[in-house]
């Protein structure tokens, strides 16, 4: 079964500061889009890579893609409005018999134990998370901030990416999705989870593989 990557790369990155969307800032002469897919190239069982892009950055991706010889990566494709827009656009150009890995470019240092880990549970699993355990205590808090609950720690992670699936189960759930007008998911296992179409099997995530968001996010790697 081949194995595709889904780099989600049409951000705007407004919270980030620069005057380009932060998957384009560069880290030590290389882009952050670089480096997410220099981790999906490099990796031997991944067979190709959909980049999905930023509307108004598609020349400047293709200039990435050409001027690193990305032989993986098979289609650029213009993003949507929202992630889960731009997520279904990404999903929807892989064969039905494939397993996705569906990753955000923002996560530069994905490692590639995580996504052979991704790729070796989808033998068994429909749909896989990468989560990390949780170090601070996590509240729930009311609607005029004050603490509703606090959850046990120890049944609580942090969700990652990749999320990886069968391709045909994520077409499914964002075919569900659309036709409900359905917009309010930051990941794709919440449309899984929320449709009730498959378990979810954890992975372990990284440290490193955090979701870059500010500037004050690279210290630890410039």
């Amino acid at each position: 079964m081949k194995n595709i990557s889904i780099i989600l790369a049409s951000g705007t990155g407004e919270r980030f500061g620069e005057n380009i969307p932060k998957q384009f800032y560069k880290i030590k002469n290389k882009t952050i889009l670089e480096y997410s897919l220099d981790a999906f190239e490099q990796n031997k069982n991944i067979d190709e890579i959909i980049l999905v892009t930023n509307p108004n950055f598609n020349d400047l991706s293709r200039e990435i893609v050409f001027k690193n010889n990305y032989k993986k990566v098979v289609k650029i494709v213009n993003g949507g409005a929202t992630r889960v827009d731009s997520s279904r656009i990404g999903t929807s150009y892989a064969d039905d018999d494939s397993n996705v890995l569906i990753h955000d470019a923002v996560r530069a240092f994905v490692t590639q134990k995580i996504i052979d880990d991704n790729i070796e549970a989808l033998k068994k699993y429909e749909a896989v998370g990468t989560a990390i355990d949780t170090i601070d205590t996590i509240i729930e808090i009311d609607e005029n901030g004050f603490i509703k609950k606090i959850p046990q720690r120890n049944m609580l992670k942090r969700i990652q990416t990749p999320q990886s699936f069968r391709a045909k189960l994520i077409k499914q759930a964002h075919e569900i999705a659309l036709k409900n007008n359905d917009k309010n998911f930051t990941d794709d296992c919440g449309l899984i989870l929320k449709y009730n179409l498959a378990p979810i099997f954890l992975v372990q995530g990284d440290e490193k593989n955090l979701k870059i968001t500010q500037k004050s996010d690279l210290r630890q790697f410039i």
